[in-house]
């Protein structure tokens, strides 16, 4: 992995330790740590003012793809191609619970805004949504004709948009499970944002497109949602 500064365009760091390809990476939310999904089979947290390793958390039996922290930054969840996702306490170092239901490769995690919930994405061609204090599956969505490749949640936590290999980029209401709004590109939707205020979503598609949406016009309709 290598640590940038965005103002100089310096690279501050580069990080060494992993055995194969790093797959996943998200920072804590002070900034002062991350944590890397690799095919070695791992997840490593770093300290990125120290620029030293703290911690490698196994368990995953193949690749992982996917990592999220949650907003205290004590814990972060992972998803790999042995179709399950794994809770870790970051603190203790140890894993606090293994989540089962996806028949496929897990692709994609984020966690809600208030840390109780996470939400998956698999090429089983649905995405799950997770109580992470119980460790229950909540709720499964289908809609999607091909695998997914990228979930991620609004700010408000109620609302999750999905991308697909199907081209298409799906907006849900997590409260009431129904789907709010399709979009379809000329290519699979590999990536996907939601800016903070929740009205804008940013796309990427294999073809290289970045596509700018807006939702503005159907929240105000919908305050509800």
């Amino acid at each position: 992995l290598k640590l940038w500064d965005l103002e100089t365009h310096q690279e501050l760091h580069t990080f060494t330790a992993h055995n194969d390809s790093v797959s996943a990476v998200a920072y804590a939310p002070d900034g002062k740590r991350a944590i890397s999904g690799s095919s070695d089979k791992t997840l490593k947290l770093w300290d990125l003012e120290t620029h030293r390793e703290l911690h490698t958390f196994t368990g995953h039996t193949h690749w992982v793809n996917a990592v999220a922290y949650a907003p205290d930054g004590k814990r972060a969840i992972s998803g790999s191609r042995d179709k399950t996702l794994k809770l870790w306490d970051l603190e203790a170092g140890e894993k606090l619970h293994t989540f089962t239901g996806h028949i496929s490769w897990v692709s994609a995690v984020a966690i809600s805004p208030d840390g109780k919930r996470a939400i998956s994405a698999s090429w089983d061609k649905t995405f799950k949504l997770w109580n992470l204090e119980t460790g229950e599956e909540l709720h499964t969505f289908t809609g999607h004709n091909s695998w997914l490749n990228a979930v991620a949640y609004a700010t408000d936590g109620q609302r999750a948009i999905s991308g697909s290999d199907d081209n298409t980029l799906k907006v849900w209401n997590l409260e009431t499970k129904k789907l709010i709004a399709t979009f379809s590109g000329d290519s699979s939707i590999r990536c996907c944002a939601i800016s903070p205020d929740g009205v804008k979503i940013v796309a990427g598609e294999a073809s290289g497109r970045l596509h700018f949406l807006r939702l503005e016009h159907y929240v105000m309709r919908n305050p509800e949602i």
